[in-house]
């Protein structure tokens, strides 16, 4: 049996002690330096422990970027417990699915999100709701003189965050303080470390993007700044005018803040602007690169604590449109490749990657064989060990940068009474990536007038909005299938992607708009 690693002390502790002085977080219109910073998740560790919490416990948070999200990332790591970051943008269903399976000791929320928290706890006696105060602290509540603890073991879960699965259900996956911490450090190593470094987070602290940046930022001693949502006006000033030296976006995001800019250029102090969610547009790379914009393409995935391959500055013009190498210690395959440039499943290993996911043996075990992840991404990897992702699952749909996993909304369709057969894709779309696109085929052959109207209400009703179709299309001949009765989900998107009559369309919703 493999021993246990030594522990790892706290670190945001550690920063506290030996830069005590020096700015962590910039967030809700204020600031805190390392010192202050710990003296306040010390009172939130300890006025968790007041609700009931002890070590072990899962802490569910359902919360705005803000103040309160960062200390209970935090506090719930000093009490010993575990941190599971809910999507703001469920619906009261799919928030009690997710508590239900986690089976969390309480849920805190915010004012925006509490009726929401509490619709969805309504029937689950034993997960108390608690609600920020206006300052987005737990300051109304008592604390208790517990010991705090101030080190961890790298197999202690830090985080349980839910990513959607094939079969339409999330699964929850397990991120230790082990993964967190050789997740800083090889992209430290790759992107390099300023003790004056500040990495703007404009993606949602529940998801593992944002959540590491958090995270990374008390590892390294630098700043975080944490904007609630994305705005290009405010992160084109932050650049200007916070010395923002790092940020994360995807490509979407990216688009916008040019076009906000106009022509004026970053200043120097912007070291690298790190691309996710997928395979990026060529022509917005090009774009970048000509302006001389350090953009640096990375690939990752939850169950890989975020980051996993990421070039390097120094490459960027030379091998434009790569995702990089894999960060160390990681290593990266194509499976069954049996020369460079074949295409194929990316499979990882590494210390990033998750521990499993919660409550699911069976699937850790599909996904993780012989130490190696499944992605479900396609790629290829050059002779250089340079990572070309060429597409994300199969089926996977990434709108705004939100994923979208098609037999979910399917499900959905398929609950209404009308709905005889329902097939969701993806379809391009120059704003959000890819916009969601479902063909049903109904069972009465004279529907209701409003019928479209009628399956948008129900989505909307059962789905956050970013998962509710842009477009409801009435098919009027049964959906392409397989032999053994699949449905043929590429086939559908062919036929969607080229010109085509103007469908019965939904009205639209913003991806991503909660």
């Amino acid at each position: 049996m493999t021993e246990p690693g030594p522990a790892l002390p706290d670190w945001l502790a550690h920063r506290a002690a030996t830069s005590p002085s020096r700015l962590a977080l910039i967030a809700g219109g204020r600031e805190w330096t390392y010192q202050a910073l710990d003296a306040e998740v010390v009172r939130t560790a300890r006025r968790l422990a007041g609700l009931g919490v002890r070590p072990g416990d899962r802490v569910a948070t359902l919360l705005h970027n803000g103040p309160g999200a960062v200390l209970l990332t935090h506090a719930t790591r000093r009490l010993g417990a575990t941190l599971l970051p809910l999507n703001i943008r469920l619906t009261p269903a799919e928030v009690a699915w997710q508590i239900e399976d986690a089976t969390p000791r309480l849920l805190v929320a915010d004012a925006r999100t509490a009726e929401v928290a509490r619709d969805a706890c309504r029937t689950l006696a034993t997960v108390a709701v608690i609600v920020l105060g206006s300052d987005g602290t737990l300051g109304a509540y008592p604390e208790a003189e517990v010991s705090l603890h101030l080190d961890a073991a790298p197999d202690d879960v830090l985080a349980i965050v839910y990513t959607s699965g094939t079969t339409g259900r999330p699964k929850g996956a397990m991120l230790t303080v082990g993964n967190f911490w050789w997740s800083a450090l090889g992209s430290a190593m790759n992107l390099g470390q300023r003790d004056d470094d500040r990495w703007l987070a404009t993606m949602s602290l529940f998801h593992v993007g944002g959540l590491s940046i958090l995270l990374r930022s008390a590892i390294y001693g630098g700043a975080a700044i944490v904007h609630e949502g994305f705005d290009p006006l405010a992160v084109n000033r932050a650049i200007d005018d916070e010395g923002v030296t790092l940020v994360s976006v995807v490509a979407t995001m990216l688009q916008r803040m040019l076009d906000a800019r106009g022509d004026a250029p970053y200043p120097p102090t912007l070291r690298a602007v790190l691309l996710g969610g997928g395979p990026a547009p060529r022509v917005l790379l090009e774009r970048c690169a000509a302006r001389g914009i350090p953009v640096v393409q990375t690939y990752g995935l939850t169950e890989t604590t975020s980051q996993l391959a990421t070039l390097a500055p120094s490459d960027v013009r030379s091998h434009l449109g790569s995702a990089g190498r894999a960060l160390y210690p990681n290593r990266m395959r194509i499976a069954g490749a049996s020369s460079p440039e074949d295409e194929g499943e990316i499979l990882v290993r590494g210390p990033v990657v998750m521990a499993g996911y919660h409550g699911r043996p069976a699937e850790t075990a599909r996904a993780i064989v012989d130490g190696w992840l499944h992605t479900g991404d396609i790629g290829r990897i050059d002779a250089d060990g340079f990572l070309y992702v060429l597409d994300r699952r199969d089926d996977l749909i990434i709108t705004g940068g939100e994923n979208v996993y098609p037999a979910e909304v399917e499900a959905t369709l398929l609950a209404h009474p009308l709905v005889a057969e329902a097939a969701v894709v993806g379809v391009a779309d120059e704003t959000w990536g890819s916009r969601v696109v479902a063909l049903v085929r109904l069972g009465e052959t004279t529907p209701p007038a409003d019928v479209v109207a009628q399956l948008a209400a129900h989505c909307r009703a059962s789905l956050a909005a970013y998962k509710t179709p842009r477009e409801i299309i009435v098919a009027t001949a049964p959906l392409p299938r397989t032999a053994s009765g699949k449905l043929r989900r590429a086939e559908v998107r062919a036929s969607l992607a080229g010109p085509r009559t103007p469908p019965i369309s939904a009205p639209g919703t913003t991806p991503g708009a909660s």
